[in-house]
């Protein structure tokens, strides 16, 4: 489902050095397979994503999604690529505060392979607990309910993959186990693999072999990724 090879990525700092956040050697996720890896802040976790996602462009290497090259691929192309083979659940969610619950799941769809299709956005906010909710703004729920907009968002097009950034790392303990249990278990039905990555050792206990990314990070995260 994923393969990465030799996958290097590098920014500038306001100092006008560069320097190298990730460099990842080999890196693979099967059809349906769930891994975690631990990330603390500023180790390139996050810039690992977005190359996955074809958010960034690579420097060099190569990332194969679901037999797609996002490597070979211009910006339009990533884009493409991602709307129909990827789902992405960020930390900070990135909800439109104006527009409603239903809108922002719909918006999630627009450059699916499939298009907006109202019935299946309503279909899965009301599988991950949002029927009545969905003519809802972002401002009028809680944040874990903002979290379960976001998860719908992420899986609504049926992705081959789907990625997850400290995804309970704006949740209390009660939230957190419950966007978890959700993700996993909406995967699972979905036959989606899932990639997360956090710094929470009780989500990360979750997972069977849990891996540090320090460890297959041999450029060792060298700038703070809030500076770019």
């Amino acid at each position: 489902m994923l393969a990465i090879h030799a996958l290097k990525k590098s920014f500038v700092t306001p100092e006008g050095v560069r320097g190298a956040v990730v460099d990842v050697a080999e890196f693979a996720l099967g059809a349906g397979e769930q891994v975690a890896l631990r990330g603390e802040s500023g180790s390139g976790k996050t810039t690992f994503l977005h190359l996955i996602a074809g958010i960034l462009a690579a420097d060099s290497g190569k990332i194969m999604v679901d037999g797609a090259e996002m490597t070979a691929l211009g910006e339009a192309g990533r884009d493409k690529l991602r709307a129909g083979k990827i789902g992405y659940i960020f930390q900070t969610f990135n909800l439109l505060q104006g527009c409603t619950v239903l809108e922002n799941v719909m918006l999630g769809m627009a450059f699916g392979p499939g298009g907006a299709d109202r019935g299946r956005a309503k279909e899965i906010l009301r599988r991950v607990g949002l029927e009545a909710r969905m003519e809802h703004f972002p401002r009028q729920l809680s944040t874990g309910q903002q979290q379960r907009v976001a998860v719908a968002r992420a899986l609504v097009n049926r992705p081959k993959l789907v990625l997850a950034d400290e995804p309970t790392g704006n949740l209390d303990r009660r939230n957190s186990a419950e966007a978890l249990r959700l993700i996993r278990e909406t995967c699972r039905e979905s036959g989606a693999a899932l990639l997360l990555v956090s710094h929470d050792e009780e989500v990360l206990a979750q997972f069977a072999g849990a891996r540090d990314f320090a460890a297959l990070n041999r450029a060792g995260g060298m700038i703070a990724e809030g500076s770019k």
